[in-house]
C-alpha cells in the first residue's frame, strides 16, 4: 500500500509542478483542474447516486467545468450567475426525470456536487491567476506537510483517535504532527528562495496552522460522505490514494484558506 502510494505521487508530482509553472500557451494549471474536477465529479456522482439520473449527471458535469474555469472570465456577476442557474435550471430537468420518487434529493446531490467539486476548484484556479504560481505551490505543498506528517506520526504512535467514527485510522497525534508539518513548511516560504511569499514568521506560523487545520477537516468531510454512502474510497484512479475524490479533499479546504489570507493581506488587513 504505502509503496503504491510512493511510486503514484512520484508520478503525479511532476505533471502537477508544471501544471502551475507553465502558463502558456495554454493555462495548464486550469486544464489539469477542469480534467482532475470533471473526473472527481463523476465519482462524487457515483457515491451519491446521481449518476442514475442521467440528464441531472451532465448538467452536473457541465457546471461543475463552468465553475472551475469561471475565473478566466472578467465578469464580477459570473460566480452569482453560475450558482443561480445552477440551481434554477437544475430544477428544471427534475420535471423530465422519469424516476420522481427521491427526485430532490438528487437534485440536492447534484447541486452539492457543483459547489463542493466546482466552486472550490475554482478558488484554486483563481488563485494561479491572480495571487501567481508561488502562493499555489504554498497551498498544495503545506497540504501535503500535513497529510504525510498526519499519517507517518499516526501509524507510529498515533493512540487516542480524532473520530473514530468518520476516520477510524486517524489520531489526535497525526493531527497534531500535521499541524506542525504544515507551520514548518510555511515558514519555509518566508526565506530567500524563488518561492518566497511575502508574509512575516507570524503570518506564516499562522496560517500553516489554518491550512493543516482545514485540510483536515476537508479529509474528515469527504470521510464522512464516504462513510454516509458505505464506501471506502471514491475511486481506484491513483493507486494507493483511492479516487480523485480523496486527493483534493484537503487541498481545496486549504486552497479556500490561502486565497482569502492573500486577499485579505492584499487588501492591507493584515
Amino acid at each position: 500500500m504505502l509503496k503504491k502510494r510512493v511510486i503514484t505521487a512520484l508520478c503525479g508530482l511532476p505533471v502537477l509542478v508544471a501544471a502551475i509553472w507553465f502558463d502558456t500557451p495554454l493555462p495548464w494549471f486550469t486544464v489539469l483542474g477542469a480534467i482532475w474536477g470533471l473526473l472527481a465529479a463523476v465519482e462524487f456522482y457515483r457515491i451519491s447516486a446521481v449518476s442514475k439520473a442521467l440528464p441531472l449527471f451532465c448538467f452536473g458535469l457541465l457546471w461543475t467545468l463552468f465553475f472551475i474555469v469561471s475565473p478566466h472570465f472578467d465578469f464580477i456577476f459570473i460566480v452569482p450567475l453560475l450558482i443561480t442557474s445552477a440551481v434554477v435550471l437544475s430544477m428544471v430537468f427534475l420535471v423530465f426525470l422519469p424516476q420522481k420518487e427521491g427526485a430532490f434529493t438528487t437534485w440536492v446531490w447534484t447541486i452539492a456536487g457543483i459547489l463542493y467539486v466546482g466552486w472550490l476548484l475554482s478558488v484554486l484556479v483563481a488563485l494561479r491567476l491572480d495571487a501567481g504560481r508561488n502562493w499555489v505551490f504554498y497551498a498544495l505543498l503545506t497540504t501535503f506537510a500535513s497529510d504525510i506528517a498526519a499519517f507517518f506520526v499516526g501509524r507510529a504512535v498515533g493512540r487516542h483517535y480524532l473520530a473514530p467514527q468518520i476516520s477510524p485510522r486517524k489520531t489526535w497525534e497525526g493531527a497534531v504532527a500535521g499541524v506542525l508539518g504544515a507551520v514548518i513548511v510555511s515558514l519555509l516560504f518566508t526565506l530567500p528562495t524563488p518561492l518566497n511569499l511575502p508574509m512575516s514568521y507570524g503570518q506564516a506560523v499562522w496560517l500553516g496552522l489554518l491550512v493543516s487545520v482545514f485540510g483536515q477537516f476537508g479529509d474528515l468531510a469527504e470521510s464522512l460522505l464516504k462513510r454516509s454512502r458505505g464506501m471506502k474510497e471514491s475511486g481506484n484512479l491513483m493507486p494507493g490514494h483511492g479516487g480523485l475524490l480523496d486527493r483534493m479533499d484537503s487541498v481545496v479546504f486549504a486552497g479556500v484558506v490561502v486565497y482569502y489570507f492573500w486577499l485579505a493581506s492584499t487588501a492591507g488587513w493584515l
